[in-house]
Order: structure tokens, then sequence, then C-alpha cells
């Protein structure tokens, strides 16, 4: 290959769709395409060419949903359904459709080493995995979706590359950079000399995602990770050619930022908002205190006062907004969020990290009282901000979802040896013995376990579960939705009452405020004397609720105040 201008070197061939091919570097290693759109062999095997334009969509019309409506779906292609494909996801589209949520959020598809991974070990990241099926596949559950009126959402990972398939260190170094580091190693060179083209590589792809997959937003994983000292930085740059570039759709975009940097959530002079929202981690580990007691770790910041982040999290967006943070050594963490709108934060009680990251991967159901999680379910499922179920939360499933992997024999030792000692640190996990216990992630039997088992929604108590998440997606959708475009900027308002009960309010630019009272407590208690329209209540008492001037224990209840 003739080299030109700046590094790059090029050769003009003829090839057809399924053609394959690798660079050969320096007439030594064989690589894939960095920017390949497919890898039916895998991370080292040939790229394969694709035609972009071949497929034929059937909804070209489709514009998106607005973000006011957002009830997000996260899953896991190969866990998912027991095919562990697209098309076997595409076969539950319509039971998604049914439950009442509105958007598809896929876990990371980008090329990854071996036959199972999360995602976030993608080392080619224009590529979908073979594992899930082709790139065509992949368009036809999104066809497919959009036909059933769901958005489809896409993680994606700017942060890193996995550990094994990359080969970019071997001919572009200057993709990474030591004057920068993440828990990785050297961190994606987005500020130094030559990172023009890098920044270009993960623009383009967030627009690839968008445009050639007709994807209706993304969700950047972990961008607290992405180091960049330039001015725009990355994700201002990124945000700003997504916007320009999609202005005549409804284009989403999600930040897992653990720094609290309200600032991407703030309107600008040219953009409504570069971000729509962020992933509040915050108000899940408050309300994971208030159903379990669990203290370890990263919840020991919330230990003091859970009831009160949770509110303050309800209210005003994030639990953290510039206070110190003991579980990390004191420092400062977080912005002011109260002057944004509750729409820009992301709600959960379960997600991937927060279910697999735990050394079993045990869900919420099998952690905390059913009582507790109905009360948290009836204050997050129809609070304004958007919330995000995990796949088969919504009827309870028993099958953990833990930590998989399937790298080479040597790396896959590593693993397993570092996913043990991260749970060093806490209590129940510091010996040898008990580190020995956590399953090997490496192990297909980890994999197999964490599938969903669809066919316990026969049992009564799935089907419980089911029905209450579907009444309350119900109510949101006809009840709470088309009040949020109303709620007055920077009105949320909470005050917490006795241990366990708080009071979050929001008022309506139309006149009335919008309250819900979470009682977490086995005890009633008192709430002040004045009018009010209950909405919807988890207790069985109903309206005699407002009679009796409090809440009940263990209650959640909303309420419509002139």
């Amino acid at each position: 290959m003739p080299r030109v201008d700046e590094g790059w070197f090029e050769l003009v061939t003829e090839a057809r769709p399924g053609a394959q091919y690798k660079f050969k570097i320096d007439n030594g290693q064989e690589v894939a395409d960095p920017a390949s759109r497919f890898q039916p062999s895998g991370v080292h095997g040939p790229s394969e060419v694709v035609d972009p334009l071949a497929f034929e969509w059937q909804n070209p019309q489709w514009k998106g949903r607005p973000w006011e409506e957002a009830v997000i779906y996260e899953l896991h292609v190969g866990t998912f359904s027991p095919r562990g494909t697209f098309a076997g996801a595409e076969v539950k589209l319509d039971y998604l459709s049914e439950l009442g949520v509105t958007a598809i959020e896929i876990m990371p598809v980008s090329t990854f080493p071996g036959d199972r991974n999360w995602g976030y070990d993608g080392v080619l990241p224009y590529a979908p995995s073979p594992t899930y099926g082709g790139p065509d596949d992949f368009k036809r559950f999104i066809d497919a979706a959009h036909s059933a009126n769901l958005m489809v959402f896409l993680d994606v990972v700017y942060n890193h590359f996995g550990p094994e398939g990359n080969y970019l260190h071997l001919y572009a170094p200057q993709f990474f950079t030591d004057r920068h580091h993440t828990p990785w190693g050297q961190a994606i060179n987005f500020d130094g000399p030559c990172s023009r083209t890098v920044r270009d590589f993960f623009i383009h792809n967030a627009l690839y995602w968008l445009e050639e997959y007709q994807l209706d937003g993304l969700r950047f994983d972990a961008v607290h990770a992405i180091k960049d000292d330039s001015r725009p930085d990355i994700l201002t740059e990124l945000a700003e050619t997504v916007r320009n570039s999609l202005a005549d759709r409804l284009v989403h975009l999600v930040l897992e930022n653990d720094n609290n940097a309200a600032h991407y959530l703030s309107p600008n002079i040219r953009y409504p908002r570069l971000y729509n929202a962020q992933w509040n981690d915050d108000i899940h580990h408050a309300a994971h205190i208030l159903l379990t007691g669990e203290k370890d770790g990263y919840y020991s910041d919330y230990a003091d006062k859970p009831i009160w982040h949770f509110g303050r999290c309800l209210a005003e967006g994030f639990g953290y907004q510039g206070e110190a943070s003991a579980y990390r050594n004191g420092k400062l963490r977080g912005e002011l969020s109260r002057e944004l709108p509750p729409t820009c934060f992301v709600s959960f009680l379960q997600n991937h990290d927060q279910v697999g990251n735990r050394a079993f991967g045990e869900r919420i159901t099998q952690l905390a009282a059913p009582e507790k999680l109905r009360v948290a379910l009836a204050a997050f499922l129809l609070a304004p901000s958007p919330p995000l179920l995990f796949m088969g939360e919504e009827f309870g499933a028993d099958t953990p979802f833990m930590f998989f992997c399937d790298f080479g024999s040597d790396l896959a030792s590593k693993v397993t040896e570092g996913r043990r000692s991260e749970f060093s640190h806490f209590s129940q996990f510091c010996s040898a013995e008990a580190q020995a216990r956590i399953p090997d992630p490496n192990s297909p039997d980890t994999f197999l376990r964490s599938k969903l088992d669809w066919a316990s929604l026969q049992a009564t108590a799935h089907i419980q579960w089911l029905q209450f998440y579907r009444e309350l997606l119900n109510f949101r959708q006809k009840e709470i939705v088309p009040l949020i475009s109303k709620i007055t900027p920077r009105s949320g308002k909470f005050k917490v009452i006795g241990d366990e009960a708080v009071s979050v309010n929001w008022q309506l630019t139309t006149g009335p405020t919008l309250e819900v009272i979470a009682n977490f407590g086995s005890s009633a208690v008192a709430i002040p004397a004045r009018e009010r329209k209950l909405l919807y209540t988890t207790s069985k008492d109903g309206p005699s609720i407002i009679e009796a001037h409090e809440i009940p224990g263990l209650c959640a209840a909303w309420f419509l105040n002139p």
C-alpha cells in the first residue's frame, strides 16, 4: 500500500460485498480493519466488505419519540433470549411493547474476543459481534422495534479498548498517550499530537451507528475515564457534531459519568441540550441501602442518611453536587444539578453494573423485602425522571446476571484472579476462601446461568411482579408523562419525614403541584392536612389516606395538589 499524507497508506482495488480482507503490517502481523463493518471469524480474523446501503428499511420515515416518553429497558443480547442473537431478541418486541417500555438499550455489541462477553471488552467498535448475527440482523431488529413504536439505544465504549485483539499499538501508537492513565492503562489520545484522527474515529463511530443503523440514541460508557484537556473536549465536539448532523430526528444521548458533571446536561446558546441525561447512580445507591441495609463499598457514602439522598435525587438530580465523598478519600464530587429538569437523570433499581458487579449477580428481588421494593418501584417508575429497567426485573427474574467473558488462557487466569481480588474490600469476601467461591468469569457455566429463564413466567410470583410493572408503566404513560413538560424549572423540593419517609414536590406551570410521599418504614407517618387529589397508591386503603392525614407504613402515594 503506497504511503500518502500524514501517516496514511492507500490501495485502490475492487471488492464486492462478502469479500474478506486483512492488512499486513511490515510484511508481518496481519490485522483486521480498525473500522471493519463485520468480523465473521472474530477479532483475529479477516474483515468483510459490507454494502451499507443494501438493507431495505421498512420504516424509513421513523423520526423517533420524545425524551419525556422514555422508559428504558436495558438488555444483553447474548443472555436475553435462549438463542442469544438479534433475531432471538426480536421475538420479544411485542412483549416489551405490552410491558410499557418505549426504548430498548442494547449493551455493547462491538466485536469482542471469544464467544461471550458483557461487551465492554470490544476492540472493533464499528463491527457488531458475529456471536449475535451480522449487520443486517442488527438492522432488522432495529427496524422491527420501530414497527412496534420502540426506540433503540446502543451502549458504546469510548474510554478504552479491550485487552485482546486490539492491534492499534502495533501500527498506530499515536492512538494512545502516556500523558493520561485510566484503569485500563494508557489513555486514548484525545488531546495530544495526532489526536485529530483519533477524535474523528470516535465521532464518526457515533454517527455511523445513528445514521447507518437508524439508532435512536447512544449511551456513553464511563465517560469520567475519558481524559481530555482540550477545548472543546471530545464529549462536547461529539455531541455538537451529532446535533448538527441529525437535526431532523429525535436523537437521544445519555452519559454514564461518575463525576456528576452537570454542565454536559445544561443548555447553551446553540443547543437546548447537548446530552439528554445521565445515569444517576446516586439514587440507586440510596435506594439500595433503604431496601437492603447494605453499606459496604461505595454504598458507604449514603449510609448516614439514605432517605435524604433518595429525596434529593428525585427533586434535584444528583445526590452529590460538590460535596466531599468519603469513599473517594474526601474528594469533592459533582456539580450543582438542581437547576436541571428531572428528565436529565435516568433512575434505576437495577442495571447490568449494579447486578453484575455483585459477586454472585443477585437481583434486588433476592435481597429486599417485596413490600419495600413495591414502595421504591412506585416512586421510581412514576417519577418525572426517565426510569430504566434491567432485563427480567419486570417479572422478578430469579436468574443471576454475573460477570462473564471468554479470553485466551493466559489472560483468562488473570481476569479470574482480578475479579476475585476486587471484592476483598467487602467484609464478606475478605478471606481467600470466600473469594474462591466467586464464579469464574471465563467458565461457560457462568454465562449460561446468566440467561433469562422465560419459562419461569408461568409461576404465580413472577406473574404478579409483571402485572405490577405493567400497571405502573401504564399509569405513567397515561397520567404522568403529560405532566412532565409542565414541570416548572428548579421547582423540585423534598422534605424528610421521620427516619425512612420523604415527600417530594414538583410545581407545574398549570398551577397544581405533583407530589410523591414514599414511606419505607413500617410505621405510619403524619402528613399536613391540605387539599389533595390522590393519583396512585400502593396502599389498599386508597382514599382513606387523605382522610387520615397519614401515609401507612411501607407505602408510596402520588398526589396532584391544587
